[in-house]
């Protein structure tokens, strides 16, 4: 089964601009549906949870920017909005009723596969956990606080780097050398130093770990599901 990057939903009225714009996603790894105006695509959209949709302004029925005003928040999936139109008043109004991104038509086709990298990546970054519950811990990464039995426990820079990267791979055992890649530091010893300053942080018994676990000749893990 081939791996897709991310599952892509066109929305135009014109069969030929769908048929085209299908054609150069398939190419690049995305997972793509489609739909023939709005109507259609809300439809799609109360059953799927598309990761974005690109969407023609112009089309029969409901527009793109009634589209996108009415279902942006409801919906929380990036637009890009995909129009002949291409005057700057335009585009300003597409970006104020909630629109990602705007490209006229016509377009190169690397440029819509670079602007929905862009969003993809920026949607990503932002929807990374930075405030984790788990057992009686709260890891609040914003603050760089970890809360234990009504204790408040600062953790550092590098402390923050590990664990953000352990809470977004729940489960993944990080060999030394990645944790060690993560924070610019090659000396083993330092980092199960650093290791068991975390546990004593987290765990309410640091020398028979609950979450922050050695995973013996591998590395370690965060159990936090």
């Amino acid at each position: 089964m081939k791996n897709y990057s991310a599952h892509i939903l066109v929305v135009d009225d014109d069969e030929g601009i769908r048929d085209l714009v299908k054609q150069y996603l398939d190419q690049n790894n995305f997972l793509v549906s489609t739909a023939k105006n709005a109507e259609d695509a809300l439809e799609k959209v109360k059953i799927i949870k598309f990761d974005l949709i690109v969407l023609d302004i112009m089309m029969p029925g409901k527009s793109g920017l009634e589209f996108t005003l009415e279902n942006k928040k409801k919906i929380d999936t990036p637009i890009i909005l995909l129009t002949a139109k291409g005057e700057a008043s335009e585009r300003v109004e597409g970006l104020e009723v909630g629109a990602d991104d705007y490209l006229p038509k016509p377009f190169e086709p690397k440029e819509l596969i670079l602007r929905i990298n862009n969003i993809l990546a920026k949607t990503k970054k932002e929807n990374l956990k930075r405030v984790i519950e788990f057992g009686k811990i709260k890891i609040d990464l914003n603050k760089q606080f970890i809360y234990k039995n009504e204790e408040s426990i600062k953790i550092n820079n590098t402390e923050k780097i590990i664990l953000e990267k352990m809470i977004n791979s729940p489960g993944k055992i990080f060999k030394r050398d990645e944790i060690g890649s993560l924070i610019d530091l090659d000396k083993e010893r330092s980092i199960d130093v650093i290791i068991t300053r975390l546990r004593k942080k987290i765990e309410e018994n640091p020398k028979s770990p609950n979450y922050l676990q050695t995973i013996r000749g591998e590395g370690y893990v965060l159990w936090i599901e």
